[in-house]
């Protein structure tokens, strides 16, 4: 969680190379009035620095978070500021849940006054930003080779993921290789083409792979 990051860990991660580059860690909001109703235990600056901290810290890391909107005290401007946060700080992975109300929280009083269409609009917006962010992302990482753990194989392509993903909610990397990949087991993958949450390639040094349509 942001409040109290215990940034030891960030030594720990950039100091050993068995160690995924890779944080979750959820904000839920940005807004000043949001985080503190939401008894978040930090401010928009100090996230803002704390970001800042882990990405100089950690080079490449990978930063995933989650968030909320239709939270009670989100206004449009408060929307509006979450917004421009996504799209400013560019995370690598990114989730966002509408609120919803439940029995015995501290929000629980606030009641529930956002409706539920404009709380599916707002999660789509923030959606749809982070679409651009992680198309953009992806094309950066064609013609470069990528460290792939070998997950599954679907009908002779092979999935499988980098460090920067986690599984199921995640990329994936489709491998087409003309040899047969060993589950579990990495390999080298020179990144062909891309969408905004998938990679595709083939092994390292690989020339030729047929296709079968």
């Amino acid at each position: 969680y942001p409040a109290k990051f215990p940034k030891d860990v960030l030594d720990v991660i950039a100091g050993h190379a068995n160690i995924c580059k890779y944080i979750d860690m959820p904000v839920q909001h940005v807004s000043d009035p949001v985080l503190k109703s939401m008894r978040r235990g930090i401010s928009k600056r100090a996230l803002l620095e704390l970001i800042d901290e882990i990405r100089e810290r950690v080079p490449g890391i990978a930063l995933r978070t989650t968030l909320i909107v239709g939270y009670p005290d989100e206004t449009e401007k408060e929307f509006q500021e979450l917004l421009d946060f996504v799209n400013e700080v560019k995370f690598d992975r990114l989730g966002v849940f509408t609120y919803s109300l439940e029995e015995g929280t501290t929000a629980y009083p606030l009641g529930d006054p956002v409706p539920s269409g404009e709380k599916e609009r707002r999660q789509a917006a923030i959606m749809q930003a982070q679409k651009a962010i992680a198309e953009e992302e992806n094309q950066r990482l064609i013609n470069t080779t990528q460290r792939v753990l070998v997950d599954s194989d679907d009908d002779g392509v092979y999935v499988g993921r980098t460090e920067r993903d986690a599984p199921e909610i995640d990329n994936e990397v489709f491998v087409h290789s003309s040899k047969q990949l060993t589950i579990g087991d990495f390999i080298d993958v020179d990144i062909e083409d891309a969408t905004e949450y998938d990679l595709f390639g083939k092994p390292k040094g690989e020339r030729f792979v047929p296709v079968f349509l």
